[in-house]
């Protein structure tokens, strides 16, 4: 019936390989989504080829200089992968947190093999002509472009000397990967053989690269399952990593970025913002966003019982400010033309931390029943279904658990491996809210 389906809205007949995809995924496809073209600008098709969503972040009592905050005289280098080709680039610097300016000395960019800095490839970036930049408390600004060759999947050092930081950094803790601090500025410099290593990305936003042609961009984003909790230091093996690499031996040209957020939640602040305030900037405003893939709701169920008694009230109230909540990231992603592929709320039933109960397990399951009705999304994903136990489905089968609640490493893997690529191929209209 679904393979029927497809070939009446995609005019194709699926492959062996896409049938047994959809067996284990369903998508639903508007009939509103049709042929666009893809967008660029006057100066070529910027596209976001890596990016971060933003928390805030005070210094820890024991951090030790050079990391320790507000930083004053301290460079930073910070390794990126980029998941577009481009012969330029540019980058976006975040003080979104920060209640006081951040001053940077300087700014530079150059290829990276893992963690070791390509002293040939260093470039230094520019703002307005100028080296330096202030950028105001709780404001975000681009460099200036610069020429500088790229290939998909390549390794990027940013690395920036800040003069003067605030209090409160604009981080990205989980970035499964090492960055390094090391005082003066070094940002001409190749060898930092006295750098400290922390994990995080600090004051940086996004990188985009001007690219031949405008091509696809898929934003990932949600809560720690797309951040990618569980995943090795420097390992690339979060479900977005695999699916990029899936796309490349595909040769599907589609630039995946991934701005979630660890304990991220629909509707309330968790460890950083809710992504219905942060859904335009994280989402929607990433340069040249076709697509967007949303994965949350468990950290607002969880939440919402843990530690605390709830009543048949309180979860009715729950369940409908979160298909609100759902329904308007439908609505304003329709008004940029960018296609929403929603997905359904995995089990979390053997999560110690959460240890919902049955009534609990009983909202997920109609959370996830509203989810799936056509029409609410330009696609859905339904990863609950994909990845539940089918002899316990308020359980994540054996095979893709972690902790009862996030996937393990093969977890993530079978997500990347049965994610609908297919629906990548479409494009969707503006529509205006009635």
């Amino acid at each position: 019936m679904m393979g029927k389906w497809l070939r009446y809205h995609f005019g194709m007949s699926p492959s062996p390989r896409a049938n047994f995809r959809f067996g284990l995924l369903t998508a639903v496809l508007l009939l509103a989504a049709c042929a666009s073209p893809l967008r660029g600008d006057a100066g070529g098709n910027w596209l976001a080829a890596w990016a971060s969503a933003q928390l805030e972040q005070a210094s820890p009592a024991d951090v030790q200089p050079p990391w320790r905050q507000p930083m004053h005289d301290v460079s930073l280098r910070q390794i990126v992968r980029v998941d577009a080709a481009g012969k330029a680039l540019r980058v976006r610097i975040s003080n979104l947190f920060g209640a006081e300016p951040l001053a940077l000395g300087g700014v530079s960019v150059a290829q990276a093999d893992g963690l070791v800095v390509k002293a040939a490839s260093l470039r230094p970036l520019s703002f307005g002509g100028q080296r330096g930049v202030v950028v105001p408390a709780h404001a975000e600004i681009w460099s200036d472009a610069v020429e500088f060759a790229v290939p998909r999947q390549a390794d990027v050092a940013v690395q920036m000397h800040v003069q003067a930081g605030p209090t409160l950094a604009s981080v990205h803790p989980g970035s499964r990967i090492r960055s390094w601090a090391v005082s003066g500025d070094r940002v001409g410099m190749a060898d930092w053989p006295d750098a400290v290593a922390q994990e995080g990305w600090r004051h940086l936003a996004a990188v985009d690269v001007r690219a031949a042609r405008a091509l696809p961009v898929l934003v990932a984003t949600g809560d720690s399952i797309t951040d990618g909790y569980g995943v090795p230091s420097g390992s690339y093996l979060r479900w977005t990593d695999v699916l990029s690499r899936r796309l490349v031996a595909e040769k599907r040209e589609v630039s995946v970025i991934n701005t979630g957020i660890g304990g991220g939640r629909l509707l309330r602040d968790g460890l950083g913002p809710n992504l219905v305030s942060r859904f335009d900037r994280d989402v929607l405003e990433r340069t040249g966003a076709t697509h967007a893939v949303v994965l949350i709701g468990v950290n607002d169920l969880g939440v919402s019982h843990r530690g605390r008694p709830t009543t048949p009230e309180s979860r009715a109230a729950l369940l409908a400010e979160m298909k609100a909540g759902f329904t308007d990231l439908a609505t304003r992603a329709r008004a940029r033309g960018v296609c929403l592929i929603a997905s359904t709320v995995m089990p979390y039933s053997g999560s110690g931390y959460y240890a919902p109960q049955v009534e609990n397990e009983a909202d997920r399951q109609t959370l996830n029943a509203w989810l799936r009705e056509p029409g609410r999304f330009d696609a859905l994903v339904d990863f609950d279904a994909l990845m539940r136990d089918p002899a316990r489905p308020a359980y994540l089968r054996a095979d893709v658990d972690n902790d009862g609640l996030h996937p393990s490493l093969a977890g993530y893997r079978v997500m990347a491996e049965a994610f609908p690529v297919e629906v990548l191929d479409r494009r969707c209209e503006k529509v205006s809210a009635p």
